[in-house]
């Protein structure tokens, strides 16, 4: 048997979206038309009759609203058992920039810190099947924006969207996971473990009640709230059709600024951000980048202290030239023997020595590439 909690306004907030058949517009329409969702319910079925737009099955559920609030209750006994809340439109809590969108979520079940939801925030999307160039940067960039101050947005689905989460809590920043289902439902499976990290250190968001499954057209739903939640929203890796680019769309019917990585210009994955910077995306070359044009904070030094000793100083000359040698991108080790000159074994040593300071990555197969610092020192020079 649940036990009994106080209900707060959000218990009309809920009844009123449990009438089968209505949808975000007609609900809206209700609120404004009687000024709230007590109002809407307690209203005569006659004045519900002249609302333009609202379907005969809306106003048939509405004629006897009490099957609904009962629903209302048990969904928000149950969210009180697990630890969960539901924030309605007009409550303190619900996040500002959120609340300005058009035709906003009514309703927000969360879980979590929600505390976060009162930051500013930064959203992150990209490919599901994401190459480990964009992985790195997209867990680099939410490790770089959480230690400025900043928040990750993302929907926890495989791949970028992961990576930010992951990047964002490992610097120990905040982190939001908008679902596409119900707050009891993890979907992915494979993030269930990361799942459980956000529900600790994170916040776990959703528009859906309880149970709700993760049906495929959900998920453009789910999108416009990340973008709400948002100042900006950083594209990393995205195919011409996805839904990270209805993502970036969406932030921009919002006023939001959008930024895009860009990637190998031959690889498909990376076509959606290289279309995004032709229509006028913000480029990103450095977690400076993002901080300056939003102007939301100061530049930070990484880990609090000045500029790092240079690993570069103490390279020998043939070390130096082997490094300079080496792409951004992941080149094949043998393609990397060949154009050195030098031994298979000499190489394999330099390589090893470098990986330990921090100036190369040794990728997925073999491949070895530029780190993002020496990147960026290879940059400024």
């Amino acid at each position: 048997m649940h036990k009994v909690i106080p209900m707060t306004n959000s218990l009309d907030w809920l009844t009123l979206s449990m009438v089968p058949g209505l949808g975000l517009t007609g609900y809206w329409r209700l609120i404004q038309t009687f000024g709230g969702p007590g109002a809407v319910l307690q209203a005569s079925s006659a004045a519900r009759g002249k609302v333009p737009g609202i379907r005969a099955e809306v106003l048939k559920g509405l004629a006897d609203p009490e099957p609904f609030r009962q629903e209302a209750v048990l969904e928000l006994a149950r969210l009180h058992d697990m630890g969960a809340e539901c924030l309605a439109h007009d409550d303190l809590r619900y996040p500002d920039l959120l609340r300005q969108t058009f035709q906003p979520p009514p309703l927000l079940f969360v879980q979590g810190r929600l505390e976060l939801l009162g930051g500013n925030a930064v959203a992150m999307v990209g490919s599901r099947a994401a190459t480990s160039y964009g992985l790195r940067i997209a867990e680099t960039l939410a490790t770089g924006l959480a230690g400025a101050g900043l928040l990750v947005v993302s929907g926890l689905a495989m791949g970028i969207d992961a990576a930010a989460h992951q990047g964002a809590l490992q610097a120990g920043g905040g982190t939001i996971a908008v679902l596409g289902c119900g707050l009891d439902v993890v979907y992915p499976q494979q993030n269930k473990k990361l799942y459980d990290q956000i529900r600790a250190d994170g916040v776990l968001v959703s528009e859906y009640p309880l149970g709700t499954r993760p049906d495929a057209y959900r998920f453009p739903a789910r999108n416009r709230i990340i973008a709400g939640l948002s100042h900006g929203v950083i594209v990393v890796e995205a195919a011409r059709k996805s839904g990270s680019l209805i993502t970036a769309e969406m932030a921009l019917d919002q006023g939001r600024e959008v930024f895009a990585v860009p990637g190998q210009i031959d690889s498909f994955k990376s076509a959606g951000t290289h279309w995004l910077l032709q229509q006028g995306a913000k480029l990103v070359h450095s977690l400076d980048d993002i901080l300056e044009e939003l102007s939301l904070v100061a530049r930070v030094i990484e880990n609090g202290s000045e500029v790092a000793d240079d690993p570069m100083a103490d390279l020998e000359p043939e070390a130096a030239a082997l490094l300079a040698k080496i792409e951004p991108y992941a080149m094949n080790r043998d393609d990397l023997i060949a154009i050195s000159g030098l031994s298979a074994a000499r190489v394999a040593e330099l390589l090893l020595l470098f990986e330990l300071d921090g100036l190369v990555e040794i990728v997925p197969g073999g491949g070895v590439c530029r780190s993002e610092y020496e990147n960026q020192r290879h940059e400024t020079q």
